[in-house]
Formats: structure tokens, C-alpha cells, sequence
């Protein structure tokens, strides 16, 4: 590569404001809609956030709590929690996560590769399932 490095401070610039969105992150996954979902959602989102998985593509933060509704109404009570602490640079982080239900059990693993604006919220996602949900096609949702 060609160029200069920026010194690290400037190269993880607002890295906690990011480890501070990534734990509302994960807390907007894992709040209902009474559980101040809405306020969370305008914390961490802008307005256009776009999200990109295996199932789809969805624009916006309604969206995304739908998406999380419509999964908790077909499988039950789900947490997301992470699987280890997340990497952050350059406005981007990459979150290792992991879908558990009800009793306990590991439902599917992932990674989110997450991006933020220039005021530190998301604005756009790309998920990667790392362990598929048993009997999940990913072909069918292409």
C-alpha cells in the first residue's frame, strides 16, 4: 500500500462512541416494542439505515424492529448476545453475535459488519449467518 498511516488515535477516532452504539445495538435486538425500542432505535440509526442478511433487505429502523418482531412471534423468546468484544476502525465495526432462545439454547451464530456516519450512528448493516439455524436455505431467500 501506498501513502501514510494515520497515527492509531486518528485511525479509532470515536471507537468508544462505537462500543457505546454497539451495546445499544444489541440492546434494540433485544427489547420489545414497550421496552423504549422506538427511543433506542432513534440513538442508534439514521433515518435510512439499511440492513442486508441472508433473508433479505430492509431500509429503515420500523423495519428492523419487524423483522425482530415477526422472528420472536415464530421462534419464541430470543436474545442476541455478542460472542466477544467487537472490532472498530475507520467508521466501521465487525460484531460477532449469537442468537439464543428461551431455555438457552444456540440458535445460529453470525457477524454483523456494521457502519457508522459521520455523527457516530449505523447506517448500514451486512449480516453473515456463521452457523446457519438448523435446516436454514439460503438459496431460498435469494
Amino acid at each position: 500500500m501506498s501513502g501514510t498511516t494515520a497515527p492509531a488515535a486518528e485511525r479509532n477516532e470515536g471507537a468508544a462512541d462505537a462500543f457505546e452504539q454497539l451495546e445499544r445495538y444489541t440492546r434494540f435486538w433485544n427489547t420489545g416494542p414497550e421496552g423504549g425500542r422506538h427511543r433506542l432505535a432513534s440513538e442508534i440509526f439514521t433515518d435510512t439505515v439499511e440492513y442486508r442478511a441472508a433473508v433479505g433487505f430492509l431500509r429503515g429502523a420500523a423495519a428492523l424492529a419487524d423483522f425482530r418482531d415477526q422472528f420472536v412471534s415464530h421462534r419464541g423468546p430470543a436474545t442476541v448476545r455478542r460472542r466477544e468484544r467487537p472490532e472498530v476502525h475507520h467508521g466501521r465495526a465487525r460484531l460477532r453475535w449469537e442468537i439464543l432462545t428461551g431455555d438457552g439454547t444456540s440458535f445460529a451464530t453470525g457477524t454483523d459488519v456494521i457502519k457508522f456516519d459521520e455523527d457516530g450512528r449505523i447506517s448500514a448493516i451486512t449480516a453473515f449467518l456463521d452457523r446457519a439455524p438448523e435446516g436454514f436455505d439460503p438459496t431460498a431467500h435469494q
